[in-house]
């Protein structure tokens, strides 16, 4: 088979670095790709959105599946797309449909989703510019932290968490009126704050049945300690240590049976990914978002755990028999430490020459934001190298991780040096 990736992450790096190792795989390609997936694959110089340009490319390549990475297509509609296209409608796309994009289009809509399904969530309002009044109500009405979610996409910028009730205020004015994060706080979501420890839950579903994937946690922060600004994730372990069989047994018939049923019930077409972000509140879990594709940071360690072949997977979810495969999950721990540019997740420079990669011997090296430039490997993005090794425990595989990292080095280079710190 000839396989298509979309998206130029780590997640993409890593979904090619495991298609890879298929005997089933015939060529492999990603668009647009970086400096790792160029040395597996063949990257192609098309844009995410580009839809024309990815099935011209469908075309040309002899492309018989297509998997999508990021968000953005999705909730713009490219499976839609090629449902619709007569010459390319016969081409699996991993990824949901339009509407069921929506989940993590619109938090709106999966707040909504959640409460008509009974999945575990934090109460909510939502408001926009007509009734900002009734949202400083609505504050009031709160104790402290207010947790306020732009509705759209923000390219994972739009959820401020402020302890003062009147920085909570203008910021929601912010949103509403001043439009901070553009259309997505078109609409912005007030929920109630939930205290607890942060966990994902992967599950790939083909719209009849589903497979859980191992659970992974990640680290946002920019800061040690969590503390500092939000970022893409920092860091990641799976499996994760505080999740018990009981626990596990509440996230999957609380949550993963009524979310895959409900998109069912509610005529949402789903072949693809499911992130569920949970959060452990006492002993029970909640929902805190959906998204609708792999996570990243967590793709590195959750992918290197599956010992299936991956495109034997995806076929049988193409084929809405995903029942029939028995997934196999590798019992060792995985972790992945991720080195970002300076100045990062604000002002960074990028083209920062990269060096140590060869030096490499007991980790595997994802490339987040890198490219060729004059033949070197060069930084191309915030989040640059994730580095991720296998252990008996999260504790020795993290020595790996570190270990090799130490290895590598360009300019400004920064990373935490206390991923698992809390576990």
């Amino acid at each position: 088979m000839n396989v298509l990736i979309l998206g130029a992450g780590g997640r993409e790096h890593t979904l090619a670095w495991k298609l890879k190792q298929s005997p089933k795989l015939n060529q492999l390609y990603v668009a647009p790709g970086n400096a790792g997936t160029s040395e597996i694959a063949i990257n192609l110089a098309v844009g995410v959105n580009d839809f024309q340009k990815i099935k011209d490319c469908v075309i040309s390549e002899g492309i018989n599946m297509l998997i999508v990475g990021p968000e953005d297509p999705l909730v713009n509609g490219i499976h839609d797309f090629f449902l619709n296209d007569q010459e390319i409608a016969h081409i699996p796309v991993i990824g949901p449909e339009k509407a069921a994009a929506t989940l993590e289009g619109s938090k709106e809509f999966a707040k909504k989703f959640m409460k008509r399904h009974a999945i575990p969530t934090a109460g909510y309002q939502s408001f926009t510019s007509d009734n900002l009044e009734e949202g400083f109500t609505f504050l009031e009405s709160l104790p402290p932290p207010y947790v306020l979610k732009a509705d759209g996409l923000a390219a994972g910028k739009g959820v401020l968490i402020l302890n003062d009730l009147e920085v909570a205020k203008k910021e929601l004015q912010a949103m509403l009126i001043d439009s901070k994060f553009g259309n997505a706080s078109a609409t912005v979501v007030i929920e109630e704050f939930l205290s607890g420890i942060e966990l994902s839950c992967f599950v790939l579903t083909d719209g009849e049945h589903y497979k859980v994937l191992p659970m992974a946690k990640d680290y946002k922060r920019i800061g040690e300690g969590d503390t500092g600004l939000n970022t893409g994730g920092m860091g990641a372990v799976s499996p994760v240590p505080f999740t018990d069989e009981e626990f596990i047994e509440k996230i999957h018939s609380r949550i993963v049976q009524p979310t895959v049923t409900g998109l069912k019930k509610d005529g949402l077409p789903y072949k693809g990914f499911i992130f569920i972000g949970l959060i452990k509140v006492g002993e029970e879990p909640y929902v805190i978002e959906y998204n609708v594709r792999l996570g990243d940071p967590e793709t590195e360690v959750v992918i290197p755990r599956i010992e299936n072949d991956l495109l034997e997977v995806f076929k049988a979810v193409a084929d809405v028999r995903l029942n029939e495969i028995d997934l196999m999950i590798d019992k060792r721990a995985a972790t992945t430490v991720m080195s970002v540019s300076g100045g990062y997740p604000e002002a960074y420079e990028k083209g920062k020459v990269i060096s140590g990669l060869e030096d490499i011997q007991d980790t595997v090296v994802f490339h987040a934001g890198t490219r060729i430039d004059d033949g070197q490997v060069v930084t191309n993005g915030g989040r640059v190298l994730a580095v991720t090794a296998y252990g008996t425990d999260f504790s020795k595989a993290l020595s790996l991780s570190y270990k090799d990292l130490k290895k590598i080095s360009f300019d400004g280079m920064y990373y935490r040096k206390d991923i698992g710190f809390d576990l």
